[in-house]
């Protein structure tokens, strides 16, 4: 017998939720989404659970985002899950951003795409030493979504467009600086957070108590002037123009970071670009309608399939791109992504 997705248990007045599928990284799939966000609905209302915390089974990851197989398939088979799958999760963001009990979001390991949605948007985000955040899904013609237009565009300067756009990976000390994460405790003190909270005392003393001081420099932060700089160009071209310009003088972070970009989907990247310039004036939930718009546009498109196809099924990390340059992508081309559809999402 097959082990559940996703796991919900009452230990004191915690109400614990566990990601549940180790050997898949904890991706989220449907049936994952719709269950978690029926029982945070009934916790809500429910006096003996004062707190919620969710975590990721095994070593490996707390969630490395959706199963986006599975939304593959669908896509091109035609079927109704990539939407419901999208509509879903995008309403659980939704919920636990404004979700009235505290609500920690315990991260070790990968967290991706999905799983920044399940965690950033909640009251507390800890991270153990094993922490990597990110973003990636340029790199499978796809756009940082879960909210990624609202929280890109309100971190530090110009590292959340940086972010959204190569898919850097963030460690716990970078995390805690651009406060993706709001405490770092080790590994091994997470069970008595756990039932320190589960006796009933405040999440926020708890998790005060108990954190730790991270000592290694952040090394975003220590790039920051740089990554201002060079992502302040008012379009992804103008932003790899100053990568090459700096590229002559030999410098070796602009010479990689410009390589990455232009392994990138063109249609991807200059999405991502106007989705968090956009973003950095929108409330939360015209954020969340915004990227759904976006998604349904890219359901309909090739970028994504060929992106995932490239990376994750027969992972020769070859894609072909169509467009396949960022001049082929035209201003109409982008805008008819952002433009209101029939079903818009509901919050």
């Amino acid at each position: 017998m097959s082990e559940p997705e996703i796991l919900f248990e009452n230990r004191g007045v915690v109400g614990l939720i566990t990601l549940n599928r180790p050997k898949s990284l904890n991706a989220l799939t449907l049936n994952m989404v719709q269950s978690m966000t029926a029982k945070l609905a009934e916790w809500a209302d429910d006096p003996a659970v004062a707190t919620v915390v969710v975590r990721g089974a095994g070593d490996r990851a707390f969630s490395a985002g959706a199963d986006i197989r599975a939304v593959r398939e669908s896509g091109l088979a035609g079927t109704s899950y990539a939407e419901e799958f999208f509509r879903a999760e995008y309403a659980l963001n939704a919920l636990i951003k404004r979700y009235a009990k505290p609500y920690i979001a315990m991260v070790h390991g990968i967290c991706m795409g999905g799983g920044l949605g399940l965690s950033v948007h909640g009251r507390y985000r800890v991270t153990g030493s094993s922490s990597i955040f990110a973003m990636p899904e340029t790199a499978i013609g796809f756009f940082p979504d879960v909210g990624g237009s609202y929280f890109l565009s309100r971190l530090p300067g110009q590292v959340g467009l940086y972010l959204g756009l190569t898919g850097a990976r963030v460690k716990a000390a970078d995390s805690l600086y651009l406060k993706l994460a709001t405490h770092w405790v080790p590994s091994e003190y997470w069970d008595g957070v756990i039932e320190g909270m589960a006796s009933g005392d405040d999440p926020a003393d708890v998790l005060s108590e108990i954190a730790r001081d991270l000592l290694p420099s952040a090394p975003i932060s220590d790039r920051r002037v740089e990554i201002d700089r060079v992502f302040a160009g008012s379009s992804v071209e103008d932003i790899l123009a100053v990568l090459d310009q700096d590229e002559e003088d030999e410098d070796e972070w602009s010479s990689s970071t410009a390589a990455l970009l232009r392994g990138r989907s063109p249609t991807s990247l200059k999405l991502t670009y106007n989705e968090i310039r956009f973003g950095k004036t929108l409330s939360f939930e015209e954020c969340m309608r915004m990227e759904f718009r976006m998604v349904k546009r890219i359901l309909e498109g090739k970028d994504f399939y060929e992106g995932v196809r490239a990376v994750l099924v027969d992972k020769d990390n070859a894609p072909k791109w169509d467009p396949p340059a960022l001049g082929d992508v035209s201003l109409d081309d982008i805008q008819s992504y952002f433009a209101p559809i029939e079903k818009e999402l509901v919050l």
